[in-house]
């Protein structure tokens, strides 16, 4: 058995907690405590976050998505696979040595990802590029912390309250789509999006995209 071999930590701005990278071979583990918060063997359900998005707003000709959370670029890749040459993507996240793992231990990984002219990566938090940008994006896709639970940071619970809900809703276009992964499910958050004046899909994926292995859900909404 290959040892797990730790390449960096990073703090989490606003903690005291350390994130982890770690890598066995040609896989690779971003861990906090005891808990892994990606591993890239395990790509399913962020991709479907990028796919089931687009698939939403494929009819618009030049759509301009937001994405919360770098993580492995899985949702990243996706998204530039399926938005077509006109797409505008603006990625932003917290921890800036996630962006520099993207770009040294994990460029095979990327590829050529980051480098897109389609790509924007803003070392931000995706709040407040939120906040800043009032009927802006045709789809924001969140996949920060574990979901509408927050594991890493308290503060991104502010993404996912009413109050975070209704600055999302006004971030997006007409029929904006605000995608969001989560670990597991949540029935408080389904009842929260429609009260924020969502059309709630909820969806069951696979963590490999494959049949078994960990069930992730990801809340479609559309801005109504």
């Amino acid at each position: 058995m290959i040892p797990w071999v730790k390449l960096d930590t990073a703090r989490i701005p606003g903690t005291k907690d350390e994130l982890r990278l770690m890598r066995r071979g040609k896989e690779f583990s971003i861990k906090l405590g005891t808990n892994e918060l990606m591993n890239s063997r395990l790509s399913g359900s962020e991709v479907a976050l990028a796919t089931l998005a687009a698939k939403k707003i494929e009819k618009v000709t030049k759509p301009r998505v937001l994405i919360g959370g770098l993580g492995m670029g899985f949702t990243l890749r996706a998204a530039l696979g399926a938005l077509g040459s006109k797409a505008q993507i603006v990625v932003a996240e917290l921890v800036p040595e996630v962006v520099a793992w993207a770009r040294g231990p994990m460029a095979e990984i990327f590829g050529d990802s980051l480098d897109d002219p389609r790509v924007d990566i803003r070392e931000a938090d995706v709040a407040g590029v939120i906040q800043k940008h009032p009927l802006t994006f045709d789809a924001i896709l969140l996949d920060v912390d574990n979901g509408p639970e927050g594991l890493t940071r308290k503060a991104n619970d502010a993404l996912y309250d009413a109050a975070g809900l209704k600055i999302a809703h006004a971030a997006l276009r007409r029929d904006g789509v605000l995608a969001v992964w989560s670990s597991g499910p949540h029935p408080k958050f389904t009842n929260r999006l429609q009260q924020a004046g969502f059309v709630v899909n909820e969806v069951a994926v696979r963590a490999t995209g494959r049949g078994g292995g960990a069930r992730h859900v990801i809340w479609i909404a559309r801005k109504n």
